[in-house]
């Protein structure tokens, strides 16, 4: 009896490990351990191997598009987006201006006030450290750039945003 190819395309590995985890009898593998069975699965030697072929999806230009008309010729944000998804995509492209090391709050202040014309430096600080990409010392005093992995959408604003 011949075998149909059933094909499954998995949106998160991690997520679906850790559903096939909690399915398992014990002794149960460790989550690195299921993950790597399941890249071994799948062909590859390893999850690195896995991660290594995989390429990153590619940036979304009308989103990017959009992000873009809330900046003017010199890169400066002209006002604050109303959509959430676009605001985030926005910060990222701010956040590329501050330095790596500790400011004060008056200093990060200046330094966003010098990137967006609407006056509101406070919403800049707030979500930039809901995001991430900026953290806060416990008593609120110095404020300091982080560097996670931007999207492929934050990539290419700020490229975009430099060729201007």
């Amino acid at each position: 009896m011949t075998r149909t190819a059933q094909p499954l395309s998995i949106s998160d590995l991690s997520d679906f490990a850790r559903a096939l985890h909690r399915q398992l009898p014990a002794p149960q593998p460790s989550h690195l351990s299921l993950l790597n069975m399941l890249a071994r699965a799948a062909g590859f030697q390893n999850l690195q191997h896995l991660q290594a072929q995989t390429k990153p999806a590619p940036a979304d230009s009308k989103r990017v598009e959009a992000a873009l008309r809330y900046f003017d010729a010199r890169g400066r944000m002209i006002k604050w987006p109303s959509k959430t998804n676009l605001q985030h995509l926005c910060l990222w492209a701010l956040s590329a201006h501050l330095p790596q090391g500790p400011v004060n709050e008056r200093e990060i202040s200046a330094l966003l006030d010098q990137w967006h014309l609407f006056g509101d430096a406070a919403i800049l600080r707030r979500t930039l450290v809901e995001l991430g990409l900026v953290s806060r010392s416990e008593d609120g005093a110095d404020y300091t750039r982080r560097t996670p992995t931007p999207p492929p959408e934050a990539t290419a604003l700020i490229a975009a945003l430099a060729a201007r």
